[in-house]
């Protein structure tokens, strides 16, 4: 009498189980995703800025868009702007980044 009592427990121990597995796995499956972590430029700027530097400061490649370009730069900008506690001297640095991928600038040229 009490191994068909014990099967039965074990079996409705399952069965708990295995739902709450399924709705575990419904709510990972339903969880809005998380943003990857960028690694960032370290900074240890060049005297002289070139073109990968530029594209290491505003997150790009190289060959982005010009388009892409002035959203990193606003992008970057906007977290290291002077007038919400940012740097003036990072500004800068992030201002002719951006003037070094438009083309605007050849090279060097920032005011500190």
């Amino acid at each position: 009498m009490a191994v068909p009592f014990v099967a039965g427990l074990a079996f409705a121990a399952a069965a708990y189980a295995g739902r709450y597995g399924i709705i575990a796995w419904q709510a990972f499956k339903a969880r809005p995703p998380r943003p990857k972590f960028r690694k960032f430029y370290d900074g240890g700027f060049q005297s002289t800025m070139t073109r990968r530097e530029a594209a290491l400061i505003l997150g790009v490649r190289e060959g982005t868009p010009l388009d892409k370009v002035k959203e990193a730069h606003r992008r970057v900008m906007v977290a290291n702007h002077p007038d919400a506690g940012g740097s003036h001297y990072l500004a800068s640095k992030i201002n002719e980044a951006k003037d070094m991928m438009l083309g605007k600038i050849k090279g060097g040229g920032s005011a500190f």
